[in-house]
């Protein structure tokens, strides 16, 4: 009985790969500074939003993870055979000047990271992990690499483990994810963009649609049958990633809001910051917790967001390249080219005067704003069926993916007219 639970578990986490994947990826450390920066700044009263985009996040990736299964091509190449060529340009020039500034923030934060709890240069550390990121992404087989991205998830768990060092209020808790005390002006939705746009972000769109392009682009023909079945894996798999991503975000809030809120350090915008800053309210203990996962969840998210920069650009190209592509072979140069210049300009960045603090949070708004046009483009596309064929996303999915992109629309909208 035992094997067989075993069995059925180890069959079940096999099951779990894009969506799992790409939802530990959104906690990036620009995720984790603009979590810290709502709980500090706002305190419980933030919660709300990561109960509040978990479906809309949901349905939103299942919408591009569809998009690449039955296509077998990526959202770029998609967009570029159904779209004039300018919507094309924007998109994936929107996409590579977020995922490089998303990159030199969180090289910077690791790297920050790191310093603080072995001492030396932030800026040698800044180049370590930039270069093994992208040593990883260009030599590793993908099927090895994925596995390691698997593992990487564990990291997250750090700040479950956080919260449980702490006595909270649950109560107050509950009452502010039910009833928030808002105060509305512009720094509000300012932040409440910021976690959109950091919940739901474009560069999770391309990723999960090129790795389901990839699961799915060697098997041959599939049957009906075989497609319902991969359908219904895609919507097993993204639930849990983005449930597990959202959980994160949401104990992240709920600890930072506990410690830094509560002691009144409301400044906090740079997830280094925020773990320097729990080290006399929460103890070494939290300190190292919080520190690490950082490291962790870099180390998944920068190949993330320099594989979508690679997939976005060779598929509007036309350059042939996927992570599969052996480099050795001459084969993906161009794509692996992307994700070398997307990776090194992140790593520049760091040297340049541009302050860390505004990067980070800038970069999640960015996020909120390009998300929109971009989710419009998706929801066009998968309710296609010159695009989908006979499947087409069904009135619910389509009626969520809608709402999503209408809530994201209607905040950065309010945002720009409080400027």
């Amino acid at each position: 009985m035992k094997a067989i639970k075993k069995l059925g578990l180890h069959r079940g986490l096999r099951q779990l790969g894009p969506g799992l994947i790409t939802g530990a990826a959104d906690d990036d450390p620009s995720g984790i500074a603009t979590y810290s920066q709502a709980g500090a700044q706002f305190g419980y009263s933030m919660l709300w939003t990561v109960v509040f985009t978990l479906p809309l996040m949901v349905a939103i990736q299942i919408v591009s993870a569809r998009i690449g299964y039955v296509t077998r091509k990526g959202l770029a190449a998609n967009i570029k055979t159904s779209f004039p060529r300018w919507v094309l340009l924007a998109v994936v020039g929107m996409l590579l000047v977020a995922n490089t500034l998303n990159i030199a923030a969180d090289i910077a934060a690791m790297a920050e990271a790191l310093r603080l709890l072995v001492g030396g240069s932030a800026h040698v550390y800044a180049v370590t992990f930039g270069l093994l990121c992208l040593v990883l992404q260009v030599f590793l087989p993908y099927s090895s690499y994925v596995r390691w991205l698997k593992w990487l998830t564990l990291a997250l768990l750090s700040y479950v483990a956080v919260v449980f060092t702490l006595r909270l209020d649950w109560w107050a808790v509950a009452g502010q994810i039910v009833r928030p005390q808002l105060a509305f002006g512009h720094d509000m939705l300012l932040m409440v963009v910021a976690l959109f746009g950091t919940t739901i972000s474009p560069y999770l769109f391309f990723w999960q649609a090129a790795q389901e392009m990839e699961d799915s682009g060697d098997q041959g023909p599939h049957t009906p049958a075989e497609v319902r079945h991969h359908l219904r894996r895609i919507k097993l798999d993204t639930l849990i990633g983005m449930g597990f991503s959202n959980l994160i975000a949401f104990f992240i809030i709920l600890s930072t809001a506990a410690t830094l809120h509560a002691a009144g350090v409301t400044d906090i915008q740079t997830s280094a910051q925020a773990a320097d800053a729990l080290r006399p309210l929460a103890g070494e203990f939290t300190f190292l917790l919080f520190s690490l996962g950082i490291i962790g969840t870099g180390m998944l998210a920068v190949p993330v967001l320099a594989g979508s920069a690679g997939y976005a650009v060779a598929e509007a190209s036309g350059w042939p390249g996927t992570l599969s592509s052996r480099l050795d072979k001459g084969e993906g140069r161009g794509f692996y080219g992307v994700i070398a210049a997307a990776t090194v300009g992140g790593v520049v960045l760091c040297f340049t005067p541009t302050d860390p603090v505004k990067e980070l949070f800038w970069s999640a708004v960015i996020n909120g704003v390009i998300a929109v046009p971009i989710m419009a483009v998706m929801m066009v596309l998968a309710s296609r069926a010159s695009t989908m064929g006979a499947n087409v996303i069904g009135p619910r999915l389509r009626w969520l993916g809608w709402l999503a992109t209408a809530a994201m629309a209607l905040t950065v909208g309010a945002m720009l007219v409080t400027l």
